[in-house]
């Protein structure tokens, strides 16, 4: 505004004193001003992106391919153009890397009328997330770079990774041993896999449960007895909160914490038997469709702004995968637990109040935690009085923070297995399977 005021200016001083050359440079000015604005929103205008990838899920250790189709749709001369794929630096040069990429995703060039170029580059997934990969951002001007105009010219695309899978070597899953046995006060079931006895047939009695060698040998129908169910299963507690969690150690101490999750997930269900899990992290999935990805186009910083998240998440609600058997239940946990992130919401405190009515009686309680205070100690051994078996993984390295975090577990009567590193994940899930 100030250069066109002072444009306007000279102008008027070359009308009133009649200075010819001023006004003849004046108008020169103004032409190639207007020039450049013309041809720099035409050039920008002219350019269509089009990303292509093959979205979905995937593994540590996958590769893709990512292809970025640059077309000059129009009959416009475009001299030069500068596209860049946008993914978060985080992700990308931050150790630990989450994603390696072979080959650039930033190119320059100049495309003529119609013509269009591909440009290629790969992404190598080293750690389990949910990824946005985009938005392509362009760049263009006029020649003689007095005009710049900026544009996202695709949308992003989403990519879930998956945590590792530990498997317990060395053990048969298929025992059918139920994971952390406890006296119920009460039980609502009886397991046909553990007989009590048998009794005289009574009206309403199923025939699979008829004790054929005692009605043969007795001559009158007898049905068998059957013990209660023990519990069976286990409900996962998961703490992701940011302050219970030091950014010193992340995110590999939260990565372990939810690949031990997963893992002990995977040994139940091949069991057969229910699991679940509750935690105060957030939903990549959700934090997309909260915050979004849209950026102001008249500046490229703001676009390469848009792939960085926020630094702070207030979610009061926890995450929770209700327990349940099966196939299918155990890819929903494990999609979840690939899209969960750190969050600055619910405490574990906060949490365990907020969810217990969703925990199972037939269940074990299993709380990952990293750093346990007072608080969270009393909160647990409040829920072991309430009937329910509670059992603790501290995820820490530091031998310390573990014995710290541990003391206070054990002096309230909760069991507490110390998560070393990966190699820790098939003793503890062992060690939980055959405690009782």
């Amino acid at each position: 505004m100030h250069f066109l005021a002072g444009l306007a200016l000279l102008l008027l001083i070359g009308l009133l004193t009649g200075g010819s050359l001023m006004v003849y440079a004046a108008y020169v000015v103004i032409a190639v001003i207007a020039t450049s604005r013309f041809c720099a929103r035409r050039w920008n205008e002219a350019i269509t992106v089009d990303r292509k990838l093959i979205g979905g899920e995937y593994e540590i250790g996958d590769e893709i391919s990512v292809g970025i189709q640059v077309k000059n749709s129009s009959k416009w001369f475009v001299p030069w153009i500068f596209v860049e794929d946008v993914i978060a630096r985080r992700l990308t040069e931050l150790p630990p890397i989450a994603l390696e990429r072979s080959g650039d995703s930033i190119y320059a060039m100049r495309l003529g009328a119609g013509q269009s170029r591909l440009l290629t580059y790969k992404l190598t997934f080293l750690r389990r997330g949910y990824y946005q990969i985009g938005p392509t951002v362009i760049e263009s001007g006029d020649m003689f770079g007095l005009q710049r105009k900026y544009r996202v010219a695709s949308q992003p695309d989403f990519i879930l990774v998956y945590p590792k899978l530990i498997p317990l070597q060395g053990y048969d899953v298929q025992s059918r041993r139920p994971i952390g046995e406890i006296r119920l006060s009460y039980r609502r079931e009886e397991d046909p896999t553990l007989m009590a006895g048998i009794r005289e047939y009574q009206m309403g009695d199923s025939m699979n449960r008829v004790h054929w060698r005692a009605t043969a040998r007795t001559g009158k129908l007898h049905s068998k007895i059957y013990q209660p169910t023990c519990v069976a299963g286990a409900m996962i507690v998961l703490d992701l909160h940011v302050d219970s969690n030091p950014a010193n150690h992340e995110p590999v101490r939260s990565d372990l914490a939810i690949t031990a999750t997963a893992s002990i997930c995977h040994t139940l269900y091949q069991m057969g038997q229910q699991f679940g899990i509750v935690s105060n992290a957030r939903d990549a999935v959700d934090r997309i469709r909260t915050e979004g990805w849209e950026s102001d186009a008249r500046t490229r910083e703001e676009a390469l702004r848009s792939v960085a998240m926020q630094d702070e998440n207030t979610r009061l609600h926890p995450l929770i995968v209700p327990a349940n058997r099966g196939a299918e239940h155990f890819q929903e946990a494990f999609r979840t637990l690939a899209r969960m992130e750190l969050s600055s919401g619910l405490k574990l405190p906060e949490l365990i109040l907020e969810s217990q009515h969703r925990l199972p009686r037939d269940a074990s309680v299993i709380v990952v935690v990293q750093e346990v205070d007072e608080m969270a100690a009393m909160t647990l051994a409040m829920l072991r009085r309430q009937g329910f078996a509670v059992t603790a993984i501290v995820n820490n390295y530091a031998s310390d923070a573990a014995d710290s975090a541990t003391s206070r577990l054990v002096g309230h009567r909760i069991p507490t297995w110390h998560l070393h590193d990966e190699s820790s994940i098939p003793d503890i899930c062992r060690r939980l399977i055959l405690r009782y």
